[in-house]
């Protein structure tokens, strides 16, 4: 770091001249070192491949000679050897990045949007090797100078050689998934003892390289002191949490008061590492959720736009009908939700710019949830905005265990201004207390009651549109997928940013950028899953690294509770979106009838297109009743038998027979399918990447059917279930791991026939959305995602007469 010392006696009128003569040199030569590293910068993108290599290589054997003729010391020494072991990774590298890069367009979506896994991992590494290559210049331009930080430039030069090393290895993984994976397909499918030796291969891998001097180097620069900021205040947390049992007494002060983490990169990234590595899901729920805390909310909606409405609701868990839309004169039964917990209220919060018509109501006023102050923002006014002819519904992210719709509201605020249109967004119950299917449960509730009710959240309900992040994104397919299962109105369009749609602890292109990725490591990616899975994970940590959360004697016995409960998962997945709890008052039935279908089975069994299509097997299959029956019409429904089985294994990934032929020719290219030589084999002769000192990293790595099924991740649904979707907008990030699930999903709707678009921001983390006010770039992916839900909320203009 700077040191301050000296420029403080700079500005002091009685300091010595010679010194304010060397610190003006100084601040020259650092302004010289900002424009030469932006003028590198806007050089070296246009460099192609080759030419960044030999331009890296030569320098690094320039200074390598230079530093080798310094004589015997030790700095000399380090120096010499860093800049040799930059040529030996970069010659190392560059066939690689060709080859990947050489099939990376047969993964796109279409032309005009050329990004995947591959095209982010060719892109990271050349952000490596410029950043090698503009500080190979500048020791070579000043390394006589007597101003040259030798130990400076060493320690930065071996941080980012740490780093080219860790992505060479990468590559090779992603090499390997090229030839191993099916023509067409992103994640790695192979057989399960493969899958399971090329995860615990993968998580052994050194990365407090990437957290330390390095961390963020390949997004936006307005994005690294952020980073930064996260990462002290991450390990800082850390320090606290252990110390807490309880984890009581962490305040948003204590956050960054370890200063030791601030000045020393490489003691921040060795701690970085071992809490990704050790720390539990419920450490992460604590962090996740520090934004709540009551100084920092009231700081985040100070900076947000004004609402005149921001009101914390209780939907009572009390069952309701909804008009078929096949037929508006059947209803069907929507049930509170009941999973795990059994009935209980949902809360949501309705977010509006103006006050409208209803929103003032008695009726929805018997629904709030006091939240203290808060709830002030509802200011009475003489007039009214009439109805707004669209409503949006949100889910937030939190990766299915932390936030509320509290830690995005100053977004939510924006959008309802900028939108016109009243949001709703839901705060589902978490994981792991609340494992899957209770989130899903309530969203579909909350999205039903918003249609019925939405004369009291200010709108006439026309346009529906649904809209989320991350966790929430998936939430918004799976509420879409269930709404069709059901046969109640469809949203009229969804728009996911970065979402989630393949809840596995798959590998892909993608996902091995979370070995650098600060805000969503692999390793929390997948306790994250395991949570929501409800997956007892063996615990074979290490005590003393462990820390407790304030659920550690719930977390027990949840853990006890959901091993039984996975004992009778079959059973339980067949029964889990049962439209009513009643049981049937048929007395003819026999005593050993096989348990009945539920609809997200009775979905995966349908051969044809959107549920609802024949009225009869529609009848039969939903428990429907006519809006003049008594409520003691018994419900009907169909046995395994009857309706056939499932076939979940006719999923089809493929865009199409021409592209998956052309892909097939470049995948010779790369190498032939070997699936018996192992993870290992990916590695060439002499090739040795870094690996952890923080021990092994607990993995879940299981085969649970719950991670297969379709509500849960919707890239494994099959065709005529994803043809019941309504258009779809996705906005991912080029950087983000989950890159590959919006690709591959894109392409599967594309080849269904099915609308959907597809834009990639570049250079920006998962989570823009809740750092939409940092700098230009997040605000302009946050008004893209505004863009296309207004393309979903503003109704289609009528055709010339």
């Amino acid at each position: 770091m700077e040191s301050s010392e000296g420029t403080e006696s700079a500005r002091v009128p009685g300091a010595p001249a010679s010194k304010r003569a060397k610190e003006g040199l100084r601040s020259r030569s650092r302004q010289r070192w900002r424009k030469g590293k932006a003028r590198a910068s806007r050089l070296i993108h246009n460099m192609d491949l080759h030419t960044m290599t030999q331009s890296l290589v030569t320098l690094a054997e320039d200074n390598m000679a230079f530093f080798s003729s310094q004589g015997p010391g030790e700095t000399a020494r380090r120096l010499s050897g860093v800049f040799a072991g930059v040529r030996e990774q970069a010659l190392g590298l560059e066939p690689v990045l060709g080859r990947l890069l050489g099939v990376a367009h047969h993964f796109d979506l279409d032309a005009e949007t050329p990004a995947n896994g591959y095209r982010s991992l060719v892109h990271t590494a050349r952000c490596c090797l410029a950043h090698l290559l503009h500080k190979s210049r500048y020791v070579a331009s000043n390394r006589r100078s007597i101003f040259f930080r030798t130990s400076h430039n060493l320690a930065e030069l071996e941080a980012y050689l740490a780093a080219l090393t860790q992505l060479r290895a990468l590559t090779y993984y992603a090499q390997r998934l090229l030839a191993t994976n099916r023509p067409g397909r992103l994640f790695f499918e192979g057989e399960e003892g493969l899958t399971a030796d090329f995860l615990r291969e993968y998580v052994t891998l050194h990365k407090g390289c990437f957290y330390g001097r390095c961390l963020g180097f390949q997004f936006t620069p307005a994005i690294r002191p952020f980073l930064q900021t996260i990462s002290i205040g991450l390990v800082s947390f850390g320090e606290h949490y252990k110390r807490n049992e309880t984890g009581l007494g962490v305040t948003a002060s204590s956050l960054f008061t370890s200063g030791r983490f601030a000045i020393d990169p490489e003691l921040r990234g060795s701690e970085f590492e071992r809490i990704t590595q050790n720390l539990d899901v419920h450490f992460w729920k604590a962090f996740w959720n520090i934004t709540e805390i009551e100084v920092l909310s009231s700081l985040a909606n100070m900076a947000s736009a004004t609402v005149r409405v921001s009101r914390l609701l209780s939907l009572p868990p009390e069952a309701f009908e909804m008009p078929l839309t096949a037929d508006p004169t059947l209803t069907v039964t929507i049930s509170p939700p009941l999973a795990h917990t059994g009935p209980g209220p949902v809360l949501v919060r309705l977010i509006s710019y103006d006050l409208r018509e209803g929103q003032d109501s008695e009726e929805l006023s018997t629904l709030l949830k006091c939240e203290g102050q808060r709830n002030l923002e509802l200011w009475p006014r003489p007039q009214q905005a009439p109805r707004s002819r669209s409503l949006v519904v949100h889910f937030h992210g939190g990766g299915f265990v932390a936030q509320t719709s509290k830690s995005h509201e100053p977004y939510l605020k924006s959008w309802a201004q900028e939108l016109g249109a009243p949001i709703i967004s839901i705060d589902y119950s978490l994981a792991p207390e609340a494992p899957f299917p209770r989130a899903l449960e309530e969203c579909f509730f909350a999205y039903c009651w918003a249609i019925k009710h939405c004369e009291l959240l200010g709108s006439t309900g026309e346009r529906i549109c649904l809209a989320g992040d991350s966790a929430g994104g998936n939430l918004c397919f799976t509420v879409s997928l269930r709404a069709a299962a059901y046969g109640v109105r469809v949203p009229d369009g969804i728009m996911a940013a970065y979402p989630a749609t393949m809840l596995q602890s798959a590998a892909s292109p993608s996902r091995l950028l979370s070995l650098m990725d600060p805000l969503l490591p692999l390793s929390v990616l997948s306790k994250c899953v395991s949570a929501y899975a409800g997956a007892e994970i063996e615990d074979h940590s290490d005590p003393d690294q462990k820390a407790l959360g304030v659920m550690g004697l719930v977390r027990r016995d949840t853990a006890l509770f959901l091993r039984d409960l996975r004992l009778g998962a079959s059973s339980w997945l067949n029964s889990f979106l049962e439209l009513s709890g009643r049981k049937s008052q048929k007395t003819s039935e026999p005593m050993a009838e096989p348990m009945r279908r539920s609809v997200s089975e009775a979905a995966l069994a349908q051969p044809e297109g959107p549920m609802g299509t024949d009225s009869l097997k529609t009848l039969k299959d939903f428990s429907l009743r006519s809006s003049s029956d008594t409520s003691d019409t018994p419900e009907m429904s169909l046995s395994a038998e009857t309706l056939g089985p499932s076939k979940p294994s006719d999923i089809n990934f493929l865009v199409g027979p021409a592209d998956a032929s052309e892909e097939a020719e470049a995948r010779n290219e790369v190498g032939t399918r070997d699936s018996g030589q192992g993870v290992h084999a990916a590695f060439p002769e002499g090739f040795h990447p870094r690996r952890t000192s923080q021990g092994a990293t607990q993995m879940p790595l299981f085969s649970s059917p719950i991670v297969k099924n379709p509500f849960m991740s919707p890239l494994l649904a099959p065709d005529s279930m994803l043809k019941t979707l309504p258009p779809v907008h996705i906005v991912a990030c080029a950087l983000d791991p989950m890159l590959d699930d919006s690709v591959m999903f894109a392409r599967r709707l594309r080849g269904l026939g099915q609308p959907v678009t597809l834009r990639v921001v570049e250079d920006l983390p998962h989570g823009f959305l809740t750092l939409a006010a940092l700098c230009r770039e997040t605000r302009q992916a946050a008004e893209l995602c505004v863009e296309r839900i207004r393309l979903i909320i503003t109704p289609p203009a009528s055709p010339p007469v």
